[in-house]
């Protein structure tokens, strides 16, 4: 297990993309550092066995604690560039990490965009992501920001839609935004 430890910490540092972890990863880097204390607790601390023995752990806590800094700030990156990391890169722990981390990012963005258009929202109000539009013309369907398919759409059809993609079709002259009461 230090080995494999070893070569993920020396990728992760090494190269600007996230490395591709297996889903157990950290589970087994755990247990390894267990049998690692267990053993530690059971010989004299005098033999060289034991000075080797926590070195080691000394030095996996030490890998361990730079490899998630490291991925850390690389998943910051990529949620905030609106990139998803592939499957194979993420162990099981890193999953939901990323997951909560990208639904922060999603809800920033949406505050950004809604200021920049002049639109207030208090921190404790959700901002919407999707916005109720009112068709004007015959609007073909189409692939929303979110991937969903939209549409099509006949004159006077009221639709929610991405925010994203009503400011196109406001922009255009095809909808209009339904502003709230």
């Amino acid at each position: 297990m230090y080995d494999e430890l070893y070569s993920a910490w020396v990728c992760e540092v090494e190269d600007a993309n996230l490395s591709n972890l297996p889903p157990d990863f950290y589970q087994r880097v755990v247990e390894y550092m267990k049998r690692i204390k267990e053993e530690l607790r059971m010989i004299d601390k005098k033999t060289l066995r034991a000075t080797l023995l926590e070195a080691e752990l000394r030095n996996m806590k030490l890998m361990v604690k730079e490899l998630i800094s490291i991925r850390c700030k690389k998943l910051v990156k990529l949620a905030t560039s609106g990139r998803k990391p592939s499957a194979e890169a993420l162990a099981k722990e890193e999953v939901c990490f990323y997951g909560d981390l990208s639904q922060v990012t999603e809800a920033y963005q949406r505050f950004k965009t809604a200021v920049l258009q002049g639109q207030f929202a208090s921190p404790n109000e959700k901002i919407p992501a999707r916005v109720v539009i009112r068709a004007l013309k015959n609007i073909p369907a189409i692939i929303g920001a979110d991937m969903k398919t939209y549409g099509p759409f006949i004159p006077e059809d009221v639709a929610s839609v991405p925010l994203e993609n009503a400011k196109i079709l406001v922009k255009q002259g095809l909808a209009k935004v339904i502003e709230p009461r």
